[in-house]
This record gives C-alpha cells, sequence and structure tokens, in this order.
C-alpha cells in the first residue's frame, strides 16, 4: 500500500491511495478530526458484521467542501493547488486507486477513458465551485 499526504503549511490538501495489495480488516486514510472520512474495507468470506444503526453525532463541517475519488477505470492526471494558486503536486491515478481531495485546490484531466465515484458532503451544488485562476 503506498499512501501520499500533500501539505502546505503543514495543512494537508490531498491524499492519495495506491493499494495493489489489500490488508484485511478495516483501513481508514484519512485524520480522525476530518468532518468527511474515507476508508477500505477487506474481509474474508463468512465475515459477518452484525445489523447497527449510526447514532446521532455533532460533525462539525468545514468551509470548505471536500471529496473522494475512487478510479474505477481508465486513466486520470490530478493537480493540486494551494489556495492561492501555486501548483504543489502531479498525480497519475488508475483503476484502483483513491485521492481524498481535502484543502486547496485542484484540477483533473483524463488520460484514457475514465470512469469514477465521487463521495463528497452535500447537497452538490455547481455554482459552489471556484475557480482557482483569475
Amino acid at each position: 500500500m503506498h499512501i501520499e499526504e500533500i501539505k502546505h503549511n503543514q495543512e494537508i490538501l490531498a491524499i492519495f491511495i495506491s493499494e495493489k495489495q489489500i490488508q484485511p480488516g478495516v483501513k481508514f486514510f484519512t485524520p480522525d478530526a476530518n468532518s468527511l472520512q474515507a476508508g477500505r474495507h477487506s474481509y474474508p468470506k463468512g465475515k459477518v458484521i452484525n445489523p447497527h444503526k449510526h447514532c446521532q453525532v455533532k460533525i462539525e463541517r468545514f468551509e470548505t467542501l471536500q471529496e473522494v475519488l475512487y478510479i474505477t477505470k481508465g486513466k486520470i492526471k490530478v493537480d493540486v493547488f494551494t489556495d492561492e494558486g501555486e501548483k504543489l503536486a502531479e498525480k497519475i491515478l488508475v483503476s484502483g486507486d483513491m485521492a481524498i481531495m481535502i484543502a486547496g485546490g485542484h484540477g483533473f484531466e483524463m488520460l484514457e477513458d475514465t470512469e469514477f465515484i465521487e463521495v463528497k458532503q452535500g447537497p452538490y451544488n455547481p455554482e459552489s465551485k471556484k475557480p482557482l485562476f483569475f
């Protein structure tokens, strides 16, 4: 498993996960204090997770929405930027890779026909995207 955090001024902007050999059990990739949690579960046949419900908890939402991308097909280039538009990193993701965009800015380029699953806090509002470059 390879996990890489992109930081600026000690703040995590993005986390990239490439996990070709998945370890059994549960592994969360985001910091515990993060409002959006992302992890991966792997269990053997016959493992039972007992029926349960999630209790109400007070969740502090950050000003910035966060998102998780899980690449299911293809190849995508992800650029990570500071809030001021300085490019900090460029990562190539392929099927099975995950990106967790926590802060700062980002851009994507599809290098092949690509499909991915995106998860973020809702509701979705296309008007909330702010161009990084003026």
